[in-house]
């Protein structure tokens, strides 16, 4: 099924950058190489905290080409992928037809989905998206209405120091080329208090906070307690 709805959270130009990439979503040494390759970690942080996927009813907030979405859905999830790139979507639906990894992606954003499908979802998930809309704090209300109470919500963003504007933006995006020129903003980057604060006021509790942090002379990723730049949070809704 395939639903269509628009919202005023969204920031045009970012839907239209990652609209252009959309073919190279799923080539691991493309533009989204970074997104291949952290993968593994997210969904193994994923699994570490829900007890495993296997059963759950989950929804995939930004999903884009659908790399975290179909790993999910590998991991024996019942997942929903949603976005606004239409583009993106498109990749996401053929991938999954090649794959033979079903996943039911729709284009219609977080908050609509929020008013159609409230407490619908074991798990919901909100990966690299926060940074890239107006108004990251309705995303994040929109997912505390989405899970089943007592379910989880994860998210991942970039902090905003001068330190991730260095490693996130000079370094990653002009220096090791390892991301598009402009891909991020470092005004929409988001401090985890700020995060956390959000989550707070929607209901979520905050259980882990992770940093992610990359190595270029080993190209290596790992989870760890570094949240200067890159970093994840573990939310569960209360009740």
């Amino acid at each position: 099924m395939t639903t269509t709805h628009t919202a005023n959270n969204v920031d045009q130009a970012e839907i239209d950058k990652f609209s252009a990439l959309a073919s190279r979503w799923w080539d691991p040494n493309s533009e989204f190489k970074p997104l291949h390759a952290i993968n593994p970690l997210r969904l193994g942080w994923i699994q570490e905290h829900t007890g495993g996927l296997q059963g759950k009813k989950v929804l995939d907030i930004g999903c884009g080409g659908g790399i975290l979405s179909e790993s999910m859905a590998h991991a024996g999830a019942d997942v929903t992928g949603i976005d606004l790139a239409e583009r993106s979507l498109k990749i996401a639906r053929l991938h999954s037809l090649e794959s033979g990894v079903q996943v039911n992606y729709q284009l219609i954003s977080a908050e609509h989905m929020a008013a159609e499908h409230a407490e619908q979802f074991d798990v919901v998930t909100c990966m690299e998206m926060l940074e890239h809309v107006p108004d990251p704090g309705s995303i994040v209300r929109a997912c505390a209405q989405l899970v089943k109470p007592g379910g989880w919500v994860f998210f991942s963003t970039l902090n905003r120091n001068p330190k991730s504007f260095l490693m996130a933006i000079v370094g990653a995006e002009y220096v090791l080329n390892l991301i598009p020129k402009g891909t991020h903003s470092y005004e929409s980057f988001i401090k985890p208090s700020e995060l956390m604060g959000s989550t707070r006021a929607a209901g979520l509790q905050a259980t882990e906070l992770r940093g992610l942090t990359y190595n270029p002379l080993s190209d290596h990723y790992a989870l760890n307690n570094d949240a200067s730049v890159n970093y994840l949070l573990a939310t569960r809704r209360q009740g």
